[in-house]
């Protein structure tokens, strides 16, 4: 099975992904997917799974190969440990060990055992050579010769200790950021609240932290905000939301409240759960080197503004297939694998 190969049946994949909404088992799908962690809801799925269909195209696929001189030689076996909070979460890793043609070693997280295991059953039926290449594991790691881990900061340890020895990327906390300029339309404000709240805000991609002017006013991004007021609907984000309230007000933390998000000032930039931190800004030039200064906390900038890597507002969540997480080339650390 050759390059071309590979990428014609990632291609066909991509299409089945367009079309999955039309299967009959698509259903008892979402909800085995649901029952098995309350985040992914139907939504959620439909949209990544809408999201992976637009990117698997046979030219994006092209487009990113030809950036390197993939060749045929013998494969590698990759070990992938994959998160859980967002699904699929780990298919980018899962389809660049394939495409490079290695082999992948696949443990999935506990929150989601569903989603990649349906995609890698219709790959093998789209192309039956990929059926010794793909292995899913609950037990113990063995028999491999790379291993690409995410996980959280603390599971990252864990990870170095095991792991540390053999070629690897390991993964651990981060988010994304915004930068409002004050400038910005209800419709760009819109595009933010989808970068904010798909997911729930559980992605790295998601934005939990906003920075804005000296003297910002909140009126229109609060306004921008209820686009997605129907959120509070979900009983883990509502109890989310109930609690983290409670926390600050009891603290007496200052907060602005739109009674289904919560924005906080604070220096950090992990933001809990319906909770989205802000700061203010007084110049650009120093925000900006004050950012690159935190890079390994900060997975993408979202703004309107000419910033170096930026995404545009409403892009987060549709990263292209050459946008590596962390900023680590996952296709490079494949090829110069001995």
């Amino acid at each position: 099975m050759d390059l071309k190969e590979r990428i014609n049946a990632f291609a066909e994949l991509g299409n089945f992904l367009s079309k999955i909404e039309s299967k009959n088992e698509f259903e008892s799908i979402l909800a085995s997917a649901e029952a098995q962690n309350g985040w992914f809801t139907p939504e959620n799925i439909k949209f990544s799974f809408q999201s992976w269909a637009n990117a698997l195209t046979e030219k994006n696929l092209q487009d990113w190969t030809s950036n390197y001189n993939i060749e045929e030689k013998n494969p590698k076996t990759v070990a992938v440990i994959m998160a859980g909070n967002i699904p699929l979460v780990g298919f980018h890793d899962f389809l660049s060990v394939l495409i490079t043609g290695n082999n992948v070693l696949a443990k999935l997280s506990s929150n989601d055992k569903i989603l990649l295991p349906l995609l890698a059953k219709e790959l093998i039926s789209i192309e039956p050579n990929f059926k010794n290449k793909i292995e899913f594991t609950d037990g113990k790691l063995n028999d491999f010769d790379a291993v690409i881990a995410t996980g959280s900061n603390n599971t990252s340890k864990y990870f170095e200790y095991y792991f540390g020895k053999y070629p690897h990327i390991i993964r651990k906390n981060r988010n994304s950021v915004a930068i409002l300029s004050g400038n910005e339309t209800k419709e760009e404000l819109e595009l933010l609240a989808d970068d904010i709240f798909q997911y729930f805000g559980l992605g790295c991609r998601n934005v939990s932290k906003i920075y804005v002017p000296e003297n910002y006013d909140f009126k229109l991004f609060f306004e921008a905000m209820f686009s997605w007021k129907e959120i509070i609907n979900n009983h883990k984000y509502i109890n989310n939301y109930d609690y983290n309230k409670a926390v600050y007000l009891m603290d007496s933390l200052p907060l602005l409240d739109n009674e289904f998000m919560l924005l906080k000032k604070d220096s950090g930039f992990s933001s809990p759960i319906s909770v989205v931190f802000y700061d203010e800004y007084a110049a650009i030039e120093t925000l900006k080197d004050e950012l690159e200064s935190q890079s390994e906390n900060v997975q993408c900038i979202v703004s309107n503004l000419e910033i170096d890597g930026k995404v545009n507002f409403g892009e987060a969540q549709k990263p292209k297939l050459w946008e590596y997480a962390d900023g680590v080339d996952t296709i490079d650390f494949l090829l110069k694998l001995n």
